[in-house]
């Protein structure tokens, strides 16, 4: 691990809107790795190739994305964030335009990869605001930002489903295209400068968040507890699509795009989380949300039944879900980073790029579990996911914020 991690980070000060503005950009960016998901049949009509073909691209962007949190984002240590935040943008807005204009499939899947892969600037931005605000305000305005981040994560698919179905499939690509590049123009302007945080070496920061990952058991239960259900959530949106404009609905993405919709409710919950946390614990609220995630696999199972019944069921299944994903985000990152406070973007990354591995392997295995068996093997596979999850926290629960106990341990072996 660095010794060359700073106590207190370089604070050059933070006003009022700025945060606001930071929310903002953390959920247009991360909009573009969602936003794919509501236009599978869409992609597949306008370039004449399968479903399951065209639901790969949703799922090479995650991967794409997964792959940026742990090459890229360690980055943020050791660079400038202003210049490496604004460059991510600009080459994320290219990637998009060349998506929306994409004659063919090959060109579409590689331009999604390069979509994913620069969209990691809200993991940027986050500790980027830590290190900025002062320390009673701290809690506030990370608080403002994630809920920007779950806000671009849920109203992603309604963006791109209710414009998709009017405008056709590019033009979410080309309309993020211009939103992201002047997101770039913006935040070149407003982002204060900041100086590097450690002069390690790159290589030495990748091989940080491995060693973290190697070491750090209370982060391993967080990443389990979130690539289980996180994978469930995508495994259930990448398929809904597939649903609802197949024949039992019959209906286009839009409808998709108004169901994300009523999911946003759930980031009004990330802040009663985080005082549930506080007062009971993160163990303690990724039951809850465990026992949610199992929940929403029956509720699912409605689909099934297609019509309005069918509609209300899904709703309801998919809030339930929304809501256990991102209250299990606000506990298991409560967790790791209680753990090692001079290494909370290495941690980040660790756990960040973890779970987005378990998001790809959702819509992979969601995608094929569809077009095999149909809807009720999807509400199958998010069942088994909490099943394992479940299993897990009932063999192994250590702490009230689970990885305060073992780090206390560590010091003191130390001593």
């Amino acid at each position: 691990m660095s010794r060359n991690d700073p106590p207190f980070p370089e604070s050059p000060g933070m006003g009022r809107r700025l945060p606001l503005l930071m929310a903002l950009a953390c959920g247009v960016s991360v909009a573009n790795v969602y936003f794919p998901q509501a236009l599978t049949p869409l992609i597949a009509d306008g370039l004449d190739i399968s479903p399951a073909t065209a639901a790969v691209v949703a799922t090479v962007t995650q991967l794409g994305y997964a792959a940026g949190l742990f090459l890229l984002v360690p980055l943020g240590d050791r660079l400038p964030r202003r210049p490496l935040i604004t460059g991510l943008l600009i080459v994320t807005g290219l990637a998009l335009l060349a998506a929306g204009l994409a004659p063919a499939s090959g060109l579409l899947l590689a331009a999604g990869s390069v979509v994913g892969l620069a969209t990691v600037v809200p993991q940027l931005l986050l500790p980027m605001a830590a290190g900025l605000v002062e320390p009673d305000r701290r809690g506030s305005v990370i608080g403002t930002l994630q809920a920007g981040l779950i806000g671009g994560i849920l109203l992603a698919r309604t963006f791109g489903g209710v414009l998709g179905e009017h405008l056709g499939w590019r033009a979410p690509y080309l309309v993020a295209a211009a939103l992201t590049a002047l997101l770039a123009v913006v935040l070149g302007l407003a982002l204060p400068s900041t100086a590097p945080a450690v002069r390690d070496r790159y290589p030495t920061l990748l091989a940080d968040t491995l060693r973290l990952l190697r070491d750090e058991r209370q982060l391993r239960r967080s990443v389990f507890f979130q690539v289980t259900v996180f994978g469930g959530f995508s495994a259930a949106w990448t398929a809904l699509a597939l649903l609802i404009t197949g024949p039992r609905y019959d209906m286009g993405t839009q409808t998709v795009g108004l169901l994300a919709l009523i999911g946003a409710g759930s980031m009004f919950c990330a802040p009663t989380a985080g005082r549930w946390v506080d007062r009971l614990g993160a163990d303690r609220l990724n039951l809850w949300c465990i026992l949610a995630a199992l929940a929403s696999a029956a509720v699912l199972t409605a689909g099934l039944l297609g019509g309005a019944p069918g509609l209300v069921g899904l709703a309801v299944g998919l809030l339930l879900l929304d809501v256990a994903v991102q209250c299990g985000q606000v506990a298991n990152q409560a967790r790791i980073f209680a753990l090692r406070p001079e290494a909370h973007s290495r941690l980040n990354t660790g756990y960040m790029t973890c779970a987005f591995l378990g998001g790809s392997a959702g819509s992979w295995l969601g995608t094929r579990a569809y077009t095999a068996l149909g809807w009720g093997a999807v509400c199958a596979l998010i069942a088994v996911t909490g099943i394992i999850a479940l299993a897990a926290y009932a063999t192994d629960r250590p702490g009230r914020y689970g990885g305060q106990s073992d780090r206390l341990q560590s010091v003191a072996s130390t001593r």
